[in-house]
């Protein structure tokens, strides 16, 4: 039985191709800046986003935290969506590590944060207080694009009040696919964006934060700090250069499985939110559990919540998309 696996677009095997690009990787010790495949896909990731400089590291994680930490300092604040990546699923390392405060705010709709609540939230330059250093968005939020005209508000808005602008772009890919635009379009508001190679472009590991030299001279300090130094790893940024050359505009057919994935199961009698990207968010109560094990069962593997959250990829197509359809309605007969 060959397995459909919908919990994330982390799960994604590499290419023949990539792992041709991988064998064939160029190496050196990037510790000490020698690796030439590491060195080309910081430059390139920097041009194509407009930035003066990259860094690669292991994670989106790490890259999140790196910018964190390379913004604040010891006993200051970044403002932050309650259910983003940066604030709920980094294990609280702004905290923990950076000794940062972080301030979370209640999400809009659309993934956004309201900007007059940001302004409410920001802190008076008073010594009882953190002093507010930096706006955190991310995009996709939850499989939600952040329109542009948004963006490019919140940028005036950093800027009017002093504060950075830093994007979890972990899915910037799709949010740009969705968009029709080249990545630089959202890109060219912030100081710093973390993109991740790992999700949707299906590459095994790795993540590139972008920004100034002076940022990025930090962040590299920072790496070696967190113990996130790698030596002889350009095989693994082949695989990302891989990744950005061949499997950018491949997203559309995931978005494409998304809107089959939640229109059928719709037709299934399933309340199902609205899809931009390849995040289906079903709402599934208390019966979460008993369908992963029914799916389980027939070789699909999902991630039980009350909203369940089902993400397509380029190791799903049409036809695995159309089993998992008549598995939910089996499921509801039942």
């Amino acid at each position: 039985m060959s397995v459909i696996d919908l919990r994330s677009d982390t799960v994604t095997q590499p290419t023949p191709g990539m792992l041709d690009a991988m064998a064939r990787a160029r190496t050196g010790d990037d510790v000490y800046g020698e690796d030439p495949t590491v060195n080309q896909l910081e430059a390139e990731l920097a041009r194509r986003l407009g930035f003066a400089a990259a860094l690669f590291v292991p994670s989106g994680t790490m890259s999140n935290l790196l910018a964190l930490m390379a913004h604040c300092e010891r006993g200051e604040e970044y403002i932050v969506g309650q259910q983003a990546h940066t604030y709920k699923y980094e294990g609280g390392g702004a905290a923990v590590l950076g000794s940062i405060q972080p301030q979370p705010l209640e999400l809009q709709a659309d993934g956004s944060l309201d900007l007059e609540q940001v302004a409410a939230a920001i802190k008076p330059d008073d010594f009882h207080f953190a002093r507010t250093r930096l706006l955190a968005l991310e995009n996709t939020m939850q499989g939600k694009v952040l329109p542009l005209a948004y963006l490019a508000q919140a940028r005036a808005f950093t800027r009017e009040r002093g504060l950075a602008l830093h994007l979890d772009g972990a899915r910037l890919y799709n949010a740009a696919v969705k968009l029709g635009v080249d990545a630089r379009v959202i890109t060219q508001h912030f100081d710093s964006v973390s993109v991740c190679l790992s999700k949707g472009l299906g590459a095994p590991v790795g993540s590139v934060l972008c920004g100034s030299r002076e940022l990025i001279g930090k962040a590299r300090r920072l790496r070696k700090m967190l113990g996130g130094g790698m030596r002889q790893v350009g095989g693994l940024a082949a695989a990302g250069l891989y990744a950005l050359e061949h499997q950018v505009q491949r997203l559309a057919d995931d978005h494409a499985n998304a809107q089959l994935l939640a229109q059928g199961l719709s037709q299934a009698g399933f309340s199902v939110e609205p899809v931009q990207t390849n995040m289906v968010y079903v709402q599934m109560g208390d019966r979460a559990e008993a369908l992963k094990a029914f799916a389980a069962e027939r070789g699909i593997k999902l991630s039980a919540a009350p909203r369940l959250r089902l993400v397509t990829h380029l190791d799903v197509d049409a036809g695995q998309i159309e089993q998992v359809v008549s598995t939910f309605a089996e499921f509801s007969r039942n």
